[in-house]
């Protein structure tokens, strides 16, 4: 949806000043000495106004929310405006003395400048309101977008939570665990059911701090341990200080998923995740090892995460690619410096 530009129909604009310049003319014609010359005159001069101070308004009261973005009204532009009108209607009064010099200017004068004042103001007031809806139109339109953008990263998210593939993995890991009758079988079942509950409890969840968060990655290594033993390694440095900070919920596991995904992982080819933090970053890297005959990816998992951090802190997750590794760097929130 292409945003819009605040417009008023020129249908209203035309109608509406040919109407006050009727109107203007009424008492005119109501006199026993109709004079339809001054009468057409005095229309077209008020309608001229109309016409001028409509697009005036229209021109001028975009720039000056601008400068006063409160919503209020603002006196000095009120002021500039009346001002304004009553240099265009003295204009206009002038070329209606010289077309009916009959007309004792002096009367005339402050009759038209009186009518311009309020006519002026009328504009004012009426735009000053139809702009400000306008305005509250464009922020609903805004955060409707970002709600449905909000939305489809929850969603995107809660699909790559609760992956099919994972599960099913994970339930033929333990198949195999139990029918060994390996010992670690009970603490597998264990992991595996706080690492759904974590999901449950955190799906509905803006932010995390990073001490729960690895608690996630904990029982989400554990469990990737238990399926590649010796192919998968893990390596966490984060310091302790840290734990305090902020982070969208399951963005660690993902990104060690989004490793999983894409690279070997064999006793052959160990596969080995770094999590560290680096100048206000935390940082996942792993050597690069792609498998062969991938498909092309759509990059949906780091689109979502850096979508997220769009929308909640004005800095960027960064992406670094070289020959041998692959780094993603995510900013370091702080509840008090972020809000």
């Amino acid at each position: 949806m292409k945003s819009t530009t605040f417009k008023v129909s020129p249908a209203v604009i035309w109608i509406s000043s040919i109407f006050l310049g009727l109107l203007s003319s009424l008492p005119q014609i109501a006199e026993r000495h109709f004079n339809a010359a001054e009468a057409s005159v005095n229309a077209a001069i008020t309608s001229l106004f109309a016409l001028a101070m409509w697009y005036y308004n229209i021109y001028t009261l975009p720039k000056s929310y601008k400068k006063n973005d409160n919503g209020t009204i603002s006196y000095y532009r009120l002021v500039s405006s009346l001002l304004v009108g009553m240099a265009v209607m003295l204009g206009l009064a002038s070329l209606q003395q010289l077309i009916l010099s009959h007309i004792n200017f002096g009367p005339v004068m402050l009759m038209v400048e009186v009518r311009g004042i309020l006519i002026n103001l009328i504009f004012y007031m009426f735009l000053h309101l139809v702009y400000q809806n306008y305005r509250n139109q464009q922020v609903n339109i805004a955060l409707e977008r970002t709600t449905a953008a909000n939305l489809g990263a929850q969603y995107e998210l809660l699909k790559q939570q609760i992956n099919p593939h994972f599960l099913f993995n994970s339930l033929n890991t333990l198949k195999s665990m139990v029918e060994t009758e390996d010992k670690h079988s009970v603490d597998f079942i264990l992991k595996l059911a706080n690492f759904y509950r974590f999901t449950l409890e955190s799906r509905k969840l803006d932010l995390v701090h990073l001490s729960e968060e690895l608690e996630i990655v904990d029982a989400y290594i554990f469990l990737l341990k238990a399926r590649f033993e010796d192919g998968f390694t893990f390596t966490n440095t984060i310091d302790n200080k840290y734990l305090g900070t902020l982070i969208p919920p399951f963005t660690l596991q993902l990104l060690i998923e989004n490793c999983i995904k894409h690279n070997i992982v064999s006793l052959e080819h160990p596969l080995h995740i770094m999590l560290y933090v680096e100048d206000d970053n935390i940082v996942v890297e792993n050597q690069l090892q792609p498998k062969r005959n991938e498909e092309s990816s759509l990059g949906v998992g780091l689109k979502n995460i850096s979508m997220r951090y769009g929308h909640l802190i004005d800095k960027q997750t960064e992406i670094i690619t070289t020959d041998k590794t692959f780094k993603i760097k995510l900013p370091l929130i702080y509840e008090y410096h972020h809000n």
